[in-house]
């Protein structure tokens, strides 16, 4: 039970959820080299300037070699050094403890060559189509990334699909099948120029069509034999659940029809309507038989046009060669990906060119180097790397390692070992504790206990967990008593591989730059390939970086570090770990602030681009360590870190529970005048709004009574307001301090107060229909009715296509930017157009992606009975609230949201709000905020308070 209410306890601090969006999907090893620093270092004196290179020591690796691994030079103190990443970052660690180092200027150990120089071996070239067989020196190739450094703007790129004709996946139903193939087995990263269409010729002979195209999507149709040269035919499928333009191909076979597969998405997207509108017939033959059962089917098409009568009208002839030049384009698009490449090593190339094209000014040129030759690995190669790299790892028993689409395992893992992109497990370099305890990880429970069962037999235990078979396994090692534990453990287990540290960083920036954020991933390709999600569309209006430098970057690269060092401390309860990421944010915050102006709002950056900086990562660490603090009744080190927020950080909607926070613990602390002080102080600060406002000058009305103060403050009426409360008695299952209340219904179910509170409005309450909604009917239906607002093409708000809000949404910039548009949108609603933009918006956009708006959840049918009974007048002063304060009052709405109508349902009707609370409930200052603005805009507010039968 205690460890329950433990876990119970970190789960609900204020500020981790947000740190653990920021951080996102964390990897083990992105943290590792840090979190070792930290806790080698007894002290906890850490300089900020060695902090800083924590990040830029890890940009590059070369990858474990086996027990051949070449000596390299220390750049800090000129030792020799094992040429592995583990004896490499462990070495300039400990020069930098001991205060041996240069001063790096921010340069990483690329640029200072800390790997040795191969013999006898080539830089890569641009234009080989292998890789050598000697090992790939990478720093000096600076050609392939020439183009993305141009000024002149570069022609169609290779990868330059956006989401309206991308190739489907390959994981994707019929319909959205599209692989687009070619024989070529290298896939090359280089810009093509704009294809040639063949012209079309209106006196072609007998008016056929040659196209060279391919099937796709054939595992999901039957395994009919392939033959070369077979004779083919199209035929529509319009009732394709994932393209409704899907065309799929047959051949018969002794009076057997057999289905091949499907054309490719986007050629199907516009021979569709030709063959719909019987323009066009279309049969072929099969060119060649792929080595792959799955992979896409090389065929020729010849597609004959229909000549009518009709054809004679210019109009009609115009759309067809309009439509026809579409085809081609689409066709001649798809020929240029490798038929060997699967969907998400494009998707992958796709990410990898949209980052250098956006970015390449903070990647140095080795890393562009790095990066650019991953297009000259084989497929097999980028594929396994690709398939690594997108599971959690870190170490993988190359034994275990089986894809169909990779035909050579072992050359693909030998190539990626050669040029840095996998390194193996090595007993004599990487037996430290943190690295046992990882690669022990891959076995099983069964195999652990069978491997080391003398050992554990020696320590008259028989953990039943895996975690604890690993750690007796390691504590027999570190005693001693195993000394052989990683060579015994690697001949069980067989060969060990991993991404590499350095292209590990690599690829983690590249993938955070490309999403802006931790949280998504290669798997946003397939959802939308697939057809499960769909994002929103707007334009992307790039004028200004989001990051000025490489140096901004770094720093947010380590604050996120920090952060995630932090989370993981919390886990496992690591309070001194937690006060030094304090410590560590403490002195980094101080750096930032003296080095620049003390307000956040720049002159060449956007204010909401302030989201990515190293000093928003830190206050939220300081934020969460408020939270930690006050849970361990720490109240003297949680007004400190309150006091260094509020002091630095002047800008900023959170100002509201910092002001909050700290005037709580300063009452705690017995300083009473102190915290009517900060209180009153907030009272005037502009960023200190709805909930924590209330709460605030609720503070104020109670400490600041006589003889503290004998003034009545202006305020002191609207605060006290008077909130209508309604009483209703149920039976309730328990009545237990600290459990969910649960009461029956007239029914005689299980169910919530909600659900109760609803019984009761549809029955003797008024016969009220409703739902239990909170703020997310009211967060669709802003969604909704300002959906054109939302995505319209205002600068720099932009800058992915996996983005379901703009940037600027959650912040103050939001509503200047979009002030005449979001008022013309008001104004409507304010003469009774809600209704009607309500359903155009719902039919338009239903089932894409947007911040707030659920599909699921809420039918059409009730967001109309909301907006028609609710009203205008109402409507548009809820709708002007969160345009202009998104962030602060999108959550606190009450409970129930209920309608009924006149007589008919175009008699007009009425609406109620309703916050239900159970026995020992009571209104957050958040609810009330919310209550209380409701009034004033006009809605009927009421509190419906659930109470026991009382006892006989």
């Amino acid at each position: 039970m205690a460890s329950f209410r433990s876990s119970q306890s970190l789960s609900m601090l204020h500020g981790r959820e947000s740190l653990l969006r920021l951080i996102g999907k964390r990897r083990r090893s992105f943290s590792s080299s840090l979190a070792c620093r930290l806790r080698s270092q007894e002290d906890s004196d850490l300089r900020s300037a060695e902090l800083s290179r924590s990040v830029e020591k890890r940009t590059f690796s070369r990858g474990d070699k086996g027990h051949d691994l070449e000596w390299v030079s220390c750049p800090a103190d000129g030792d020799s050094v094992r040429g592995s990443d583990l004896a490499a970052d462990s070495h300039l660690d400990e020069c930098l403890a001991r205060g041996k180092k240069r001063k790096f200027n921010q340069r990483t150990l690329l640029q200072v060559r800390f790997f040795s120089e191969p013999r006898g071996t080539n830089p890569v070239q641009v234009d080989n189509a292998k890789v050598n067989d000697c090992e790939v020196e990478l720093h000096q190739d600076n050609q392939l990334f020439n183009s993305f450094e141009s000024a002149e703007p570069p022609g169609p790129s290779l990868f330059n699909l956006d989401s309206g004709n991308g190739i489907s996946s390959e994981e994707s139903m019929a319909g959205n099948a599209a692989k687009g193939e070619v024989a070529d087995p290298h896939f090359s990263c280089r810009f093509s120029t704009n294809a040639r269409l063949p012209k079309i010729d209106s006196c072609q002979a007998k008016h056929k069509y040659f196209l060279e195209t391919c099937i796709v999507g054939r595992r999901f149709c039957e395994k009919a034999e392939l033959q070369h040269g077979a004779r083919i035919y199209v035929l529509r499928e319009p009732e394709n659940a994932r393209d409704e333009n899907a065309i799929k191909v047959l051949c018969e076979n002794q009076g057997c029809k057999f289905i091949l597969g499907y054309l490719p998405r986007e050629l199907a997207r516009y021979l569709s309507p030709l063959i719909d509108g019987h323009q066009i017939n279309c049969e072929g033959s099969i060119s060649s038989i792929p080595k792959n059962a799955l992979d896409s089917v090389p065929i020729t098409l010849v597609c004959q046009k229909v000549v009518q009568q009709c054809d004679l009208i210019s109009e009609i002839h115009e759309d067809f060669e309009l439509l026809w030049e579409k085809v081609l384009h689409a066709n001649e698009s798809a020929k240029v990906l490798p038929i060997s490449t699967t969907k998400y090593q494009q998707n992958f190339c796709l990410l990898l060119e949209d980052v250098m094209n956006n970015h390449s000014q903070l990647f140095t040129d080795e890393e562009k180097s790095f990066i650019g030759s991953f297009c000259s690995l084989s497929g097999d190669a980028q594929r396994l790397f690709i398939r690594l790299y997108a599971q959690k790892g870190p170490w993988f028993r190359s034994s275990n390692i089986s894809y169909k689409e990779i035909s050579d395992l072992d050359a693909a893992i030998q190539e990626l070992q050669l040029t840095g992109y996998l390194c193996s497990f090595s007993p004599e370099i990487q037996s430290d504790l943190y690295e046992l305890k990882d690669v022990l990880d891959v076995l099983t429970v069964n195999e652990l206990r069978q491997l080391f069962s003398k050992d554990l037999a020696k320590n008259g235990r028989s953990p039943g967990h895996k975690q604890e078979l690993v750690e007796t396994i390691v504590s027999s090692y570190l005693s001693g008593s195993c000394p052989i534990l990683p060579k015994k453990f690697l001949k069980y287990a067989g060969k060990l591989v991993k991404i590499s540290s350095g292209s590990n960083v690599i690829f983690n920036r590249i993938q955070r730059l490309f999403f802006l954020n931790g949280e998504q991933d290669l798997s946003a390709f397939l959802l939308v390939d697939i057809g499960l999600i769909k994002f929103p569309e707007y334009t992307c209006i790039v004028t200004q970086p989001i990051f000025n430098c490489r140096t901004d970057l770094l720093e947010y690269e380590e604050a996120i570090e920090v952060a995630q060092i932090i989370d993981e401390a919390l886990d496992q309860n690591d309070m001194e770990m937690i006060s030094q990421c304090i410590k560590i944010s403490d002195s980094r915050m101080t750096f930032d602030f003296c080095a620049k102006t003390p307000s956040p709002v720049s002159e060449t950056q956007p204010d909401f681009f302030s989201h990515f900086s190293a000093s928003w990562v830190y206050s939220k660490v300081f934020t969460l360590g408020v939270s930690i603090y006050e849970r361990e009744h720490r109240y003297e080190d949680a007004t400190r870190l309150l006091k260094v927020l509020l002091k630095r950080i002047k800008y900023d909607s959170r100002r509201g529970y910092w002001t909050l926070r700290l005037s709580v613990d300063l009452e705690h602390l017995g300083q009473f005048n102190e915290s009517l002080s900060v209180a009153e102080e907030g009272i005037g600060d502009p960023w200190i709004r709805a909930g924590s406002r209330i709460a605030i000058q609720r503070r104020v009305l109670r400490l600041g009574k006589p003889p503290r103060r004998w003034k009545i403050p202006c305020y002191a009426e609207a605060v006290k307001r008077k909130i209508t409360e309604v009483k209703i008695t149920g039976r309730p299952l328990n009545n237990e301090t600290g459990t969910k209340n649960l009461f029956y219904s007239y029914d005689g179910e299980l169910c919530g107060v909600e659900q109760l509170a609803l019984e009761y409005y549809a029955d003797e309450g008024g016969g009220w229909k409703g739902v239990h909604s909170e703020s997310g009917i009211w967060m669709t239906i802003f969604g909704l009715l300002m959906w054109d607002v939302i995505f319209s093409p205002v600068p720099n708000v932009f800058l992915s296509k996996f983005q379901v809000a703009p940037l600027d949404l959650l912040t103050d910039d939001f509503y200047p930017a979009r002030k005449d548009s979001m008022e013309s949108q008001i104004k409507k609603i304010q003469e009774g157009m809600a209704e009607e933009m309500l359903i155009t918006s719902w039919q338009l956009h239903h089932g894409t992606l947007c911040h707030g708006v659920n599909w699921d959840k809420f039918s059409l049918s009730d967001l109309r009975a909301a907006v028609s009974c609710v009203g205008g007048g109402p409507l548009a002063s809820l709708c002007r609230h969160l345009a202009m304060d998104y962030k602060s009052w999108s959550s606190g709405m009450p409970d129930l949201l209920l309608w009924r109508f006149h007589g008919g349902d175009l008699d007009g009707g009425e609406a109620k709000l309703v916050e239900v609370k159970g026995p020992r409930d009571r209104l957050s200052e958040q609810q009330r905020a919310w209550i209380l603005t409701l009034m004033d805009c006009g809605f009927v507010t009421e509190v419906c308070k659930v109470n026991p039968f009382p006892s006989s």
